[in-house]
């Protein structure tokens, strides 16, 4: 009997250590079962399940173009019962690099990047693709090209070398020219590489001299002083090239004060609103117009098109046009094109 009792008592304890692993085993099964689908959810390149969020950093918000760019964006995104969180660097790359932590931080899935510095983003870039977010560079190229997921941007090169050819064909003769760039956007640094090389193909490329070029800052504001200066420095100034709409503006706001609008021809990059209007009323000859309109709107759909696992070509070009007398009433002044 004692024997009995003995062998059932041991039976009964293997049974309670067997049933004690198995219950431990399923435990730990499940845990580790939860772990791969949360990995998946934010790998890139795998399918990511809505609703998402987006992230939108322009080089700043004090500029028409982008501010129209987010507007588009944003409607797209919120009728599809998604989330877009924008932020304003102000030019300022360190606090791009900080705000795009942070929107990582925040969980965004796709980040909508313009930077402000084409090679400072970098610690930007590799913060959110540690997170595995999506990031798709619009309007101005990255350095690291291999960083983003797409680029979608205007073809610069040619906005640049329309303009370009417009200024051969009004100065025939040549021409003393100066430039306002803005030297850390790769989409500037296309614009007058595309403008320099429709001057070198001009039968008397010799008659055109750049006698100056000096840093606009990209904005009406930034470029006042700088437009003075030249202006000031160069008297017999025959026109200015500037890489963008609002740096016309404030090249045209210096010409006022120095009572030579008309003598001095200005010429920018955009097609905005307030450099076709200037166009109109003769202050500006010339813009390379892009579409802000397609640049979002395409922007978006590759977006999505990457969320749900598919392929997308890596570098894509939005067409560029000349905008002048001639043809700005087609396009209007009250909008973008």
């Amino acid at each position: 009997m004692k024997k009995l009792l003995a062998l059932v008592l041991a039976v009964l304890m293997v049974v309670t250590i067997f049933a004690g692993c198995a219950a431990k085993e399923e435990s730990s099964s499940s845990q580790s079962s939860s772990t791969p689908a949360g990995d998946s959810s934010s790998t890139g390149g795998d399918s990511k399940e809505g609703p998402y969020k987006f992230g939108y950093t322009p080089a700043t918000m004090n500029n028409p173009f982008f501010t129209y760019i987010e507007g588009v964006m944003r409607k797209i995104v919120e009728d599809k019962g998604d989330e877009m969180v924008t932020t304003d660097p102000q030019f300022d790359v360190s606090k791009q690099i900080s705000q795009i932590e942070d929107m990582v931080t925040q969980g965004i899935d796709v980040l909508m990047l313009n930077p402000v510095d084409s090679e400072g983003v970098r610690p930007g870039l590799d913060a959110a693709k540690k997170a595995n977010v999506i990031i798709v560079n619009f309007d101005n190229d990255v350095a690291d090209k291999d960083m983003v997921d797409c680029i979608l941007v205007s073809n610069n090169e040619n906005a640049g070398y329309v303009v370009g050819q417009k200024v051969v064909k009004d100065f025939p003769d040549g021409a003393k020219i100066a430039i306002l760039h803005q030297p850390t956007a790769q989409a500037c640094i296309d614009r007058v590489a595309g403008f320099r090389r429709a001057i070198s193909e001009a039968a008397n490329k010799d008659a055109y001299k750049e006698v100056a070029e000096q840093n606009g800052g990209g904005s009406t504001q930034d470029s006042l002083a700088p437009a003075e200066n030249i202006l000031q420095g160069n008297p017999d100034l025959d026109l200015f090239f500037c890489i963008n709409d609002p740096s016309a503006v404030g090249a045209v706001a210096a010409l006022k004060a120095a009572n030579k609008v008309g003598d001095i021809k200005v010429y920018g990059i955009d097609g905005a609103p307030e450099g076709k209007a200037a166009i109109k009323a003769g202050e500006m000859v010339a813009t390379g117009a892009q579409s802000p309109k397609a640049i979002a709107e395409d922007s978006i759909e590759v977006a999505y098109k990457l969320l749900a696992g598919e392929t997308v070509e890596h570098k894509i070009l939005v067409d560029t046009f000349l905008i002048d007398g001639s043809n700005v009433d087609q396009y209007g002044t009250d909008s973008w094109q």
